[in-house]
């Protein structure tokens, strides 16, 4: 019997105590009692929250809490929802509707994160090792990138007679090579030259194809017959390799031959556009880090982690079941795990970060990705809803079910965002409650909903970076949403842009949304006032209802911020090296020193002398390789800081063995990914976290507002500021068939397009 089919008596268990649960909360009480059974319950989720956040403890503080949430349903449900007029009532049943939403997705939530796994375990030996393909599928991003990840996968950790690497170039295919526009045919030519003298040099099969039909899954699938491993890994082109990537995922596989997938966490190693712009990057947990590092591991508990496009591992033999890689959707991953889940088939997720890999550079890249996610799981709800899947365990449909609901937020979060206006501006009574009733249900069920949210996702998920992030793609994706809901068929694969430099700072061109929320906010403040001195009997209404709206506010507020576009220059991102010494040698000279941070482009040192121009050799103990490496440098400047004098240098590797020295130094230990996540992934409390997340956002806010007006006042910054470069992202987006980056000399450009000049920014601190 599989793990998934063992799981059932626990659903069922599990529907028969929610029956049970809901049966009391749905027993009448006055408001008093209600008061103290919310009360004692909030001091029974806080006490909980100190014990240790596993088995009996954890189901006990999800019961707790699910009973405050079910007492707040029935008494929303059945005492809430009057008829007035009309409009309040239409107005009232929506809002009612995003209300059951959030906790339909609570409880699902609850359900798949009872029992999370962690399988980090230390890899086992293997006495037949299984051929091994890469698959790195690649479209238009820039050669520099490519290559970087394609010497990262030659110099696996495994025996080179089993393992086979696979460029497969879409960017490239014959269509694209003869297309009718001389431009396109003239790049994709050059392109097909540059990347085929790549592989050659790498000893790299290179793959294209005749066009670019179904995309990704497309691309992967035209492979298959080309290639001949037992096991497939796939890549994406952007995602680099740690060296013991295929020791870490290959045993599971051994072990199991009923393993059709090993997914490891995409560990980024450049932040996305809200981390740069509101200045947190690593200095608190990831955006991604709640599903890689919290809801995967709920997943795999139920036999459902499912494959995410790249940092796997999967069985060739599984796939050709399926008839290769799903790709009735744009999410063909997702996709493609639920067929073979339905097939019989199991998975495994791995939490260790085997890859380092990059976020979108701009506000207009995030959202297409986003959106192209949002549409996926949509699909996917509409064409293969889990619940109707044959094959599947209770457990993995209600995990898949969660997984796709989710994307659903957009009407939710918009919702919210709207409703305190409708009351407001119009005067709709969306909320028919006394402040009493408020107090007693509604105030436990929000702090219920915090307290729980904390303890599950605390370490990975901060109190209000969720509002903030899903605020700001609801406001896009909610009309690819509905699209999607109207017409499954049309979305189309989009690919994520790669390799963008930002030149200088700017303010995204999809802000105008934004400005008019906050304007119908500002009204709606203003409304307030006007309410408060011409109804004195609704004061203590118009106050929560403001304070409502406050916290709207504050969410558009931390948004400004992050739309304000902070400038990106560097090709090659910067890690942290504090645990690398080395020498530098100049002019026969030999200086002890500390590496800062470093890059495949480059590195800065600690406690250097010596002129900017001079050429040297840095000579460390390679941490991978386990001897001592030279590497020929150039020192390109000079910076002071408060912890004494650095120097920027850049790496000037004279040959390809030299070059794939520095990337494995760079990107090859996987330790170091895990000392950054353990680093940054903690738990600094619910205030500490609202407190830290709204005084960033205010504070770019201001240079955001700032920017503004002086483009405003100054007719030639504002010329300078909209004049953009379109490049296509998505057409349901909410706005237009274009997402525009910057203009002349700024961003959109591929890395392989400027000079990389390594070293320092002065308007950067080092290690940025």
């Amino acid at each position: 019997m599989s793990l998934a089919k063992q799981h059932s008596p626990w659903i069922w268990s599990w529907l028969l105590f929610s029956g049970a649960l809901m049966y009391l909360s749905a027993l009448p009480v006055d408001l008093s009692q209600q008061f103290q059974m919310a009360v004692t319950a909030l001091i029974f989720l806080l006490v909980l929250r100190r014990l240790p956040r596993i088995g009996i403890w954890r189901s006990l503080f999800l019961v707790i809490a699910s009973f405050v949430l079910l007492r707040y349903l029935f008494w929303r449900t059945f005492f809430t929802l009057g008829f007035d007029d009309p409009f309040s009532f239409v107005a009232s049943l929506i809002l009612y509707s995003a209300e059951l939403y959030g906790i339909a997705m609570f409880l699902l939530s609850a359900f798949v994160n009872v029992r999370p796994i962690g399988r980090n375990q230390k890899a086992t030996k293997v006495q037949d090792w299984p051929t091994v393909d890469i698959l790195i599928p690649t479209y238009e991003e820039p050669p520099e990138i490519v290559k970087t990840t394609l010497v990262a996968a030659t110099a696996l950790d495994y025996p080179s007679h089993l393992l086979n690497v696979y460029l497969l170039d879409d960017g490239a295919t014959w269509a694209k090579r003869n297309h009718s526009d001389p431009r396109i045919a003239r790049m994709a030519c050059q392109r097909h030259r540059e990347m085929q003298a790549l592989c050659q040099q790498l000893g790299v099969h290179y793959l294209t194809r005749q066009d670019n039909s179904h995309a990704k899954a497309g691309n992967l699938n035209a492979s298959l017959s080309l290639s001949f491993g037992e096991l497939i890994g796939v890549l994406d082109c952007d995602h680099v390799p740690t060296v013991d990537f295929l020791r870490e995922t290959v045993p599971p596989m051994v072990k199991n031959p009923r393993l059709f997938l090993v997914q490891t966490p995409h560990f980024f190693i450049t932040p996305d556009p809200i981390e740069k712009n509101l200045g947190l990057f690593n200095r608190m947990p990831s955006e991604n880090d709640m599903f890689y590092g919290a809801v995967q591991p709920g997943l795999d508990f139920w036999q459902a982690s499912f494959f995410c496009g790249s940092a796997a591992l999967l069985r060739r033999q599984a796939l050709l079941e399926n008839g290769g890689f799903s790709g009735l959707s744009v999410t063909e991953d997702a996709e493609t795990a639920l067929s073979l889940h339905a097939r019989g088939w199991e998975s495994q997720y791995m939490l260790k970060p085997l890859i380092s890999g990059l976020q979108p550079e701009t506000f207009s890249g995030f959202i297409g990705q986003r959106t192209r996610w949002a549409q996926g799981m949509v699909q996917l709800f509409l064409r293969k809803n889990p619940l109707w899947q044959q094959g599947l365990a209770d457990g993995q449909k209600l995990a898949y079910l969660n997984c796709m609901l989710f994307w659903f937020f957009p009407f939710a979060r918009v919702v919210f965002l709207l409703a305190p206006l409708c009351f407001l501006l119009f005067g709709l009574k969306i909320y028919d409650a006394t402040i009493g009733e408020i107090s007693a249900y509604t105030f436990p069920y929000l702090i219920a909903l915090i307290l729980t949210a904390n303890y599950l996702f605390g370490r990975v998920r901060w109190f209000l970076i969720s509002e903030i992030y899903e605020s700001m793609q609801s406001l896009f994706s909610l009309r690819a949403v509905v699209n999607t809901i109207r017409n499954p068929d049309r979305p189309e694969f989009v690919v994520t842009p790669k390799g963008e430099r930002l030149e200088t700072d700017f303010i995204s061109p999809l802000v105008m949304p934004f400005y008019f929320l906050l304007l119908l906010i500002g009204l709606g403040f203003v409304a307030a006032a006007w309410r408060w001195g011409l109804s004195p009997e609704q004061r203590p209404l118009i106050m929560l209802t403001g304070l409502w709206n406050l916290f709207g506010f504050l969410i558009v507020i931390a948004s400004l911020g992050a739309l304000y576009e902070r400038r990106q220059r560097r090709s090659h991102p910067r890690l942290p090296a504090d645990d690398l010494a080395a020498e530098l040698i100049l002019g026969g000279k030999s200086l002890p020193v500390s590496i800062h941070d470093i890059s495949t482009g480059g590195a800065a040192l600690k406690w250097v002398s010596g002129s900017p121009g001079r050429q040297g050799i840095l000579c460390l103990s390679h941490p991978i390789l386990d001897r001592t490496c030279r590497f020929p440098v150039e020192i390109v400047s000079r910076h002071s800081t408060t912890e004494g004098d650095m120097v920027g240098i850049r790496f000037l590797p004279e040959s390809l063995d030299r070059f794939r020295e520095i990337v494995l130094l760079v990107h090859g230990d996987s330790s170091r990914w895990q000392r950054i996540l353990e680093q940054r992934e903690t738990d600094i409390g619910i205030f500490s976290a609202a407190g830290f997340l709204l005084s960033n956002g205010f504070r770019q806010a201001a240079w955001h507002v700032s920017i503004l007006f002086g483009s405003l006042s100054n007719p030639k910054n504002r010329e300078e500021n909209n004049e953009a470069k379109a490049v296509p992202v998505s057409d349901d987006t909410g706005l237009s068939p274009l997402a525009v980056q910057p203009g002349p000399g700024s961003a959109g450009r591929p890395i392989s397009a400027i000079d990389d000049t390594p070293g320092f920014d002065p308007t950067e601190s080092p290690g940025r």
